[in-house]
């Protein structure tokens, strides 16, 4: 079944499935595990995905992913609807936990700063958790011991200079662009912006940011920033960038609608099912000229999968090295001549899973493990 296909059978099931509950924990009994602990038994675990909302369709990709590698395992999964807030997040988690189940947990954070709250309850009620994408650098899973057994990511770095590249010679490496960066707590955008910046300073030095304008990977607020930045700029504007594909989707929208659509070119991070469209619709005679290759469903499972496997004893984190407990996967460039390269998996989302699980979670194309964290954001010479 196709990834299109899935999501929209999946977003049906959101709803029903979506935690409504906000109760916040007033105690929790279960014992904390360690490298001494006991392995879970399947029948006492709870699969949980925590997301910063359900319609960015790279949240809905991660939902997607745990609903297959849920199915596959035989555990049953919680889903938890952020709704872009750290409040709602950190209280409906807390909630979970104080229902007594194990939990093997996957959360894409709302900021930077929920890490250490959501990790030290997840230990206190004995679980095991993975982050993806956003904590702090100074949150070490290694210091807070095996129940946060991981926290992984793609570099936001290779990301940021992976679109400014080929943006840049989209535009003829000369002009003025906008940048739209995610959430400001996030170490995803702020390396991602980093590495715009820096591939800006070193190899275009023609092309320059007239603004960012945060939008908080929310299309609706991508749109307005959008709107206010053309009334400003106009055309001198000759580009756009995007920390994620959500808010190239708003951006798009407000260029369309003052008719320079045809006249920018456009770059982002995900590749989302809509931008795949537009791609191959050669939408804007060609208005989106770089993307980034990596998968909701892939993070979610892969967090998912490496809790699951500390939870019922396949490994353990105290003695994995360093890469595997603060994790850089692959991310690829992806340009409309190669594209076709990358869909082939999105084709199969079941069979990808399927693989994941008979490979383990750092070995699994085509995002195997490559280095490990955390990234550093280089200072600018600028």
């Amino acid at each position: 079944m196709s990834l299109k296909s899935i999501l929209a059978k999946s977003a049906r099931k959101i709803a029903a499935l979506t935690l409504a509950t906000t109760l916040a924990l007033t105690g929790c009994t279960s014992t904390t595990g360690d490298g001494s602990a006991q392995p879970l038994k399947k029948e006492d675990l709870v699969m949980v995905v925590s997301v910063i909302n359900t319609t960015n369709p790279y949240f809905a990709a991660n939902i997607l992913g745990a609903q297959v590698l849920a199915e596959k395992l035989g555990i049953p999964l919680e889903i938890v609807d952020s709704q872009g807030s750290s409040q709602t997040e950190i209280s409906k988690i807390q909630a979970i936990l104080a229902k007594g189940k194990k939990v093997v947990m996957f959360v894409n954070t709302v900021a930077s700063s929920d890490a250490p709250t959501i990790v030290n309850a997840v230990k206190a009620a004995g679980g095991f958790v993975t982050i993806w994408w956003n904590k702090p650098d100074e949150l070490n899973p290694a210091d807070i011991g095996n129940n946060f057994v991981a926290f992984q990511k793609h570099s936001g770095l290779d990301s940021g200079a992976c679109t400014a590249d080929a943006l840049s010679q989209a535009i003829g490496n000369e002009g003025g662009i906008i940048a739209l960066p995610g959430v400001q707590d996030s170490t995803t955008s702020q390396t991602r912006v980093a590495g715009l910046y820096q591939e800006l300073d070193n190899n275009h030095p023609g092309v320059s940011v007239l603004e960012e304008r945060p939008s908080n990977w929310d299309p609706q607020l991508a749109y307005k920033n959008s709107k206010d930045l053309i009334a400003k700029y106009g055309d001198k504007i000759k580009g756009v960038w995007t920390a994620d594909d959500g808010m190239q989707i708003g951006a798009m929208q407000a260029f369309k609608e003052a008719g320079l659509l045809e006249k920018v070119k456009f770059v982002s991070d995900g590749l989302y099912p809509e931008t795949v469209k537009a791609i191959k619709d050669n939408v804007g005679n060609g208005a989106i000229v770089g993307e980034t290759y990596h998968r909701g469903y892939m993070a979610s499972a892969i967090g998912l999968y490496t809790a699951y496997l500390a939870a019922i004893g396949e490994i353990d984190p105290s003695t994995l090295p360093a890469e595997k407990r603060d994790s850089l996967f692959k991310i690829s460039c992806v340009t409309p001549q190669n594209i076709d390269e990358y869909l082939k998996w999105d084709d199969n989302v079941e069979g990808w899973v399927d693989t994941l699980i008979e490979n383990g979670p750092w070995d699994t194309e085509p995002v195997p493990l490559v280095a490990g964290g955390p990234e550093k954001i280089p200072a600018r010479n600028k």
